[in-house]
């Protein structure tokens, strides 16, 4: 019997995709835990934390927003914490369109969903299915509603974690976003020549961070750094 290679969607789909995720739940439960540490040693309470990851659910700019993080908030806080998490989240736009083959045809309400869980693990993991050749939407909802599930938990654990240290620097808890992000470049790692842009982004990041006041050292390397990129390239 030939393959459906029509997109199509299926329960069993659903617990196929679970399963499928399984893989990146250490990555996921780990990441989610410091956010959820950090920011309980932020100040935010259970349900702000809580909230971020049920519904921003995008843990680098999770992380990059605890930094701007204000318990008075002003509409130039709010426009700066919206275009830092734009910036940051920018590659989630060329994720979702690669999707459109499979999603095409299906609901809107689904596909809003689907785009809505995706992440750069999910991605990894469903793309390498279609590129096999399964074409079941199920799997992408299924590992999407998973690793979306492990998250919230994780953030869960990390908060009460974090609550339970009363001095985090006594610890170096206070360390835990850089040497995260630190250690997310090491799997990038692919020779100095694509580095380049990574040096470029750190040094115009730390020139604006050092002679401008405000958060627009964040989009300054992020701009150097896809220019650098572009002009090496």
């Amino acid at each position: 019997m030939m393959p459906n290679l029509r997109p199509h969607f299926t329960l069993a789909g659903l617990s196929h995709g679970a399963r499928a995720a399984l893989p990146a739940f250490p990555g996921f439960i780990m990441f989610s835990m410091a956010f959820g540490t950090a920011a309980s040693q932020k100040g935010l309470s259970l349900a702000e934390a809580f909230g971020l990851s049920a519904f921003v659910y995008a843990g680098a700019s999770q992380m990059v927003g605890l930094e701007i993080w204000q318990k008075v908030w002003s509409p130039t806080t709010i426009l700066t914490i919206m275009t830092v998490t734009a910036v940051v989240n920018a590659r989630m736009i060329l994720l979702g369109a690669t999707l459109h083959p499979w999603l095409k045809d299906e609901p809107k309400l689904r596909t809003a969903l689907n785009l809505f869980l995706i992440t750069d693990s999910g991605w990894l993991i469903n793309t390498r299915y279609y590129s096999e050749g399964g074409r079941d939407v199920g799997i992408l909802l299924g590992s999407g509603l998973a690793l979306w599930a492990v998250w919230l938990i994780a953030t869960f654990a990390g908060f009460f974690a974090g609550a339970l240290v009363p001095e985090p620097t006594r610890f170096g808890l206070d360390l835990v976003m850089p040497i995260f992000f630190g250690a997310m470049l090491v799997p990038l790692w692919k020779g100095p020549k694509p580095a380049l842009p990574w040096l470029v982004a750190g040094a115009v990041s730390l020139a604006f961070h050092t002679l401008v006041p405000g958060y627009l050292f964040i989009l300054a390397g992020a701009v150097a750094g896809v220019i650098a990129g572009m002009l090496i390239e």
